[in-house]
């Protein structure tokens, strides 16, 4: 019995031990949940190290405690030390040792937390290559307050000065060789030129005027009807003109004549191969013209110019009598032609740009803007294109001609072959560089001549416009009207000066035509203006509300076949196909 109690009382013992242990073991886990550490000068127990590590592990110091209760870590606070060490299975490292904060508000000792981990190394790349310096696009604004081609403002207004210094100039030698009694032969020729050369010339001038208004206002009127008019209208006035100096039987008035009854003939033959486009392009313009009728002062810049237009060709007519008392008449005489023709062109261009800008405005943002502060604009801001324009424009229309020309030869000729390659060559180089559909891109946003016409163009091959704008007739039928003009000066100047001073009429019938074609252009610059805002507003922004279909739907008739249109020729389509 002795041994027996014995026995029982050690198992007793050993019991309670266990579960003193048990208790401690329990007592300490709880401790760790609460996130409670005891600090002994900064440096972990090796005991509490293998506590901790056990725990992770789920081993007890005994055998016989392998099995530990795991619920209770799942109650843990995420960032609960004990709780970071069990996810990550690793062994914790030493913390490094407690700022002064924290030695301050607590007394226990910190339970170490993992390392982060290291991020992953990244290979080193090879440098990209730098990407090539891009040109700095300019903002897109339509107030533009810069000067458009100065140079060529520069060059224009040097030009005006010393052609008004001539003209003074001449006009003195004039009054001179009047009063001076040393030569009867000057005298008594200046004499005959007031008498029977002048009044021709202003009563030209006056005529000229006249007619532009009429033919502009026919045109905003009845548009289908002035186009067939005015195509086969001038045909007839040119032929009769041909004729009529022809019947003079003198030898200028006969070369006079035969480059009318050339003309005729040319413009028969262009009447009737442009005869299937002409129903397009009267709709185009009755369409372009409509926005006029909300512009009432839209007429205000064209008086003007024709104002100054007549006072300038009187001044220049008074020169010409002057050069006849100077050295070298005929080269002064030329001389003052071509200033005069580029004169003109600048005043038809400023017209352009001040309704360009108007039309252009009311279709791009619907602003009916004020036509005097466009004209002024244009006078000052834009006229430097302008300038550079009326010279690069006249040109490209002598080549387009010379380019259809050529276009319709036939024949294995190498040595034509061969011209009419160069000439086309040079032709897509000026259609892209220079024409005249960027005088909206001019008055709209202030761009330059050159850029404008290249923007313009590139805004017509990126709306697949540019065989509609090649096959438009708007500036052939402006330029017959001004021819038309010029036929009818020609008639009515030849023969009143026919029957007063015969030897003058082929020199007065050459200018009287050329006064009036230039005076009439810068009229006809109105509805020129309007077609060409149409084109290029639409090309810029295609879904306005104030376009319909039917640039839409000429467009799907040339892609199906349905409509066949020649276009101008601008580059080498047609001899490259040729073996």
């Amino acid at each position: 019995m002795g041994a027996t109690e014995h026995e029982v009382d050690e198992r007793e013992n050993e019991g309670g031990a266990r579960r003193m242990d048990d208790g401690k073991k329990e007592e300490r886990v709880r401790d760790l949940e609460k996130g409670e550490v005891r600090r002994s000068n900064d440096v972990v127990d090796d005991d509490d190290d293998d506590d901790v590590e056990n725990v992770a592990h789920g081993h007890g110091h005994g055998g016989d405690h392998e099995e530990f209760n795991l619920s209770r870590f799942h109650r843990l606070n995420p960032t609960n030390p004990l709780r970071i060490v069990i996810n990550s299975s690793t062994r914790v490292a030493k913390p490094s040792p407690p700022t002064q904060s924290q030695r301050s508000h607590t007394h226990t000792r910190s339970i170490p937390t993992p390392q982060p981990i290291p991020p992953p190394i990244q290979t080193p790349q090879p440098p990209s290559p730098p990407s090539p310096p891009q040109e700095r696009q300019q903002p897109v604004t339509l107030n533009s307050r810069r000067y458009t081609n100065r140079i060529s403002l520069f060059i224009f207004a040097l030009h005006q000065l010393l052609a008004i210094a001539l003209v003074c100039f001449l006009v003195f030698k004039g009054i001179q060789g009047l009063t001076q009694q040393e030569s009867d032969s000057v005298k008594r020729k200046e004499k005959n030129v007031l008498k029977f050369f002048l009044p021709q010339v202003e009563a030209a001038t006056f005529m000229s005027i006249i007619l532009a208004f009429i033919w502009q206002g026919a045109i905003r009127k009845w548009p289908t009807f002035m186009v067939h008019f005015i195509l086969w209208f001038t045909f007839v006035m040119s032929l009769a003109a041909g004729i009529l100096l022809i019947c003079f039987q003198r030898a200028p008035t006969d070369g006079v004549g035969v480059c009318f009854i050339a003309f005729a003939i040319g413009n028969g033959l262009y009447g009737c191969w442009i005869s299937h486009r002409i129903k397009f392009c009267c709709k185009i313009l009755t369409l372009s013209l409509q926005p006029m009728s909300k512009f009432s002062d839209l007429n205000r810049p064209t008086y003007h110019m024709l104002a100054v237009g007549f006072l300038w060709i009187s001044l220049w007519i008074l020169a010409v009598i002057g050069a006849l008392n100077f050295y070298f008449p005929p080269l002064v005489i030329i001389a003052l032609v071509l200033s005069l023709a580029w004169t003109t062109e600048v005043m038809r261009n400023v017209v352009n740009i001040t309704v360009s800008r108007v039309i252009a405005l009311y279709y791009l943002r619907g602003m009916q803007s004020s036509t005097q502060f466009c004209f002024l604009r244009a006078l000052t801001r834009n006229l430097g294109s302008a300038c550079l324009g009326s010279l690069f424009v006249p040109t490209i229309e002598a080549l387009r001609i010379v380019a259809r020309g050529l276009n319709l030869l036939e024949g294995e000729d190498e040595f034509m072959f061969c011209c009419a390659r160069c000439c086309l060559g040079v032709m897509e180089s000026i259609f892209r560089n220079g024409n005249s559909w960027a005088y909206v891109q001019i008055a709209a946003y202030g761009r330059g001549f050159v850029m404008a016409s290249q923007e313009t163009w590139s805004l017509f091959e990126k709306e697949d416009m540019v065989q509609i704008v090649d096959a438009d007739i708007t500036s052939s039928i402006c330029f017959l009207t001004g021819v038309c003009s010029g036929s009818m000066c020609v008639i009515v100047v030849a023969s009143w000066t026919r029957t007063v001073h015969q030897s003058f009429t082929a020199t007065l019938s050459l200018l009287t035509f050329f006064i009036g074609y230039l005076l009439t252009r810068i009229a006809m610059a109105v509805p020129h203006a309007c077609v060409s805002c149409y084109y290029v507003c639409y090309a810029e922004n295609p879904e306005n509300r104030l376009f319909d279909k039917t640039i839409r739907d000429r467009q799907a008739l040339l892609k199906t076949g349905r409509e066949v249109v020649v276009p101008t020729p601008r580059g080498l389509r047609r001899y490259t196909t040729r073996s």
